[in-house]
């Protein structure tokens, strides 16, 4: 019997307030799944920023699955880029990537920042992002404080 071919992520975008519960579960089931179970976060940051009316959540899906997903939260005269995480079934496919450039494109005319993990700051300089700041640590994990500047 021939497995059922996955189809293309697609990309979704919505505020707290419009997504439906299952889109909520899946999207707080993946950072549990990558910030806590794989990460060994004991306790992963609550800052209740989540359901601000201007934070928009993106995510790509896939059969249901939320695959990859960040946030944008409003910072006033700046965007902040945070919650980047990607299911392990999907890494490798450059769907983070893909969100981060989607970010970027939604919301690049105005400085964005964020607290990337020290060991992926290389990575987050591929989008322009530079370090703005002494590193500290999170939820156990060192990180640096990034910002990109409009183009």
């Amino acid at each position: 019997m021939a497995l059922p071919i996955p189809s293309e992520p697609r990309l979704r975008r919505a505020r707290f307030a419009e997504l439906t519960p299952f889109e909520l579960y899946g999207l707080c089931r993946l950072r549990v799944d990558v910030f806590v179970v794989e990460q060994e976060c004991p306790y992963p940051e609550l800052d209740g920023r989540d359901t601000e009316p201007a934070t928009e959540h993106l995510w790509y899906e896939s059969d249901g699955q939320v695959a990859a997903t960040i946030r944008v939260l409003d910072d006033g005269g700046s965007r902040a880029i945070g919650r980047v995480a990607t299911a392990a079934g999907f890494r490798g496919q450059g769907l983070a990537a893909r969100l981060i450039e989607e970010g970027i494109a939604s919301y690049g005319s105005a400085p964005l920042t964020l607290g990337a993990q020290a060991h992926l700051e290389g990575w987050y300089e591929r989008f322009g992002f530079r370090r703005s700041g002494p590193g500290y640590v999170e939820d156990g994990i060192p990180h640096v404080p990034m910002r990109r500047e409009p183009a």
